[in-house]
């Protein structure tokens, strides 16, 4: 095992945090030996923001605690690309920015995030299309939308990963794969997520073949699962809200082992297209909504991640892909900070 790439364990903080306060999310993630964190939903000491909305203050006070618990920022969990792509009345709920003024604020406000806490990647998605209509009608002007944040994240030394969710142009491992070619910008990769492709009814062969799919494009995965006991097929619009039966990796539908036996014959590749942007590594980055799961976010309590890191380690350590946690050495490293 010793001469396997290791991947580089993280996850969304905000998650293992009843409260979100950030004193909750960093002695969580330092108390499960993490050593990276993205960063979504914090409470610096004036209520709960998306990473979005934190002026200079609480940034600077969130800089100098991460680092007092021996913490690093993989990416920012922003929510880019989760407005819709037209201004159309589809009953959605979901808001529209006209894009210039989007890519001039939205995105800018992102890669400045990024450049405060240390990160090289955002995270991000590809935009809600019209409620009812096929995903493949908008993917011209998907692309050109997604190959401009691109450009304005390369500028700034950053890269923008694309999740694969439900309801977005890019719900699935092809359409991404679609997206990912046309647009073929260095600064653009795709995220992988087993849960997000299973809760629109896609069986673990099917979510394989996804996964297989964005390979080409990949740059780094998240990691959660799930598990319907009444599975009913294809769905063409997930009900996020209702969404209840997220799984830990080592228990779902998703096939993580298959996927993640793979990914080990892989790691060489990924691992080089993600150290030449800039970052430490390939993050398998957890995301678990064992307690729940939504449109933006989702909650697991730092009992629930515990069991959700446990799980993916397992699998890590069965299919024989290397991972770090802390050991005595980062805590003598720590000493008198």
């Amino acid at each position: 095992m010793s001469d396997q790439v290791p991947v580089l364990l993280t996850g969304f903080a905000d998650e293992a945090a009843n409260d979100k306060t950030a004193v909750q999310q960093y002695s969580a993630f330092a108390a499960l030996g993490l050593r990276y964190y993205s960063i979504r939903f914090i409470d610096a000491g004036n209520g709960i923001k998306n990473v979005m909305q934190l002026d200079d203050a609480e940034i600077q006070s969130l800089v100098k605690m991460q680092s007092d618990y021996g913490l690093k920022v993989s990416s920012i969990g922003s929510p880019i690309g989760k407005v819709k792509l037209l201004d159309v009345d589809d009953g959605s709920g979901n808001r529209f920015v006209p894009f210039k003024q989007y890519l001039a604020e939205d995105v800018q406000t992102a890669c400045d995030r990024a450049e405060a806490f240390g990160a090289k990647l955002i995270r991000g998605f590809a935009f809600y299309h019209p409620k009812g209509t096929p995903a493949e009608e908008h993917l011209d002007q998907v692309c050109d939308q997604l190959g401009q944040i691109a450009e304005a994240c390369d500028k700034r030394g950053l890269t923008f990963g694309l999740e694969v969710e439900a309801n977005l142009v890019g719900q699935t491992g092809p359409l991404l794969a679609q997206i990912a070619e046309k647009v073929n910008h260095p600064a653009m990769l795709t995220i992988f997520d087993g849960a997000n492709i299973v809760t629109q009814g896609f069986t673990a062969d099917e979510t394989y073949a996804q996964y297989l799919d964005m390979k080409p494009s990949m740059g780094w995965l998240h990691i959660k699962d799930y598990h319907d006991p009444s599975p009913t097929g294809r769905i063409t619009h997930v009900d996020e809200a209702s969404l209840a039966n997220f799984v830990p990796a080592d228990q779902g539908d998703c096939g993580h082992e298959a996927i993640l036996r793979d990914l080990k014959g892989f790691m060489p590749t990924v691992h080089e297209r993600m150290t030449a942007r800039g970052a430490d590594g390939v993050f398998m980055d957890l995301e678990p909504h064992v307690k729940g799961g939504g449109q933006f976010g989702g909650f697991s309590g730092p009992d629930g991640f515990g069991v959700a890191l446990r799980g993916l380690c397992r699998v890590l350590d069965y299919v024989g892909i290397p991972h770090d946690l802390r050991n005595f050495g980062d805590i003598e490293a720590l000493k008198g900070k």
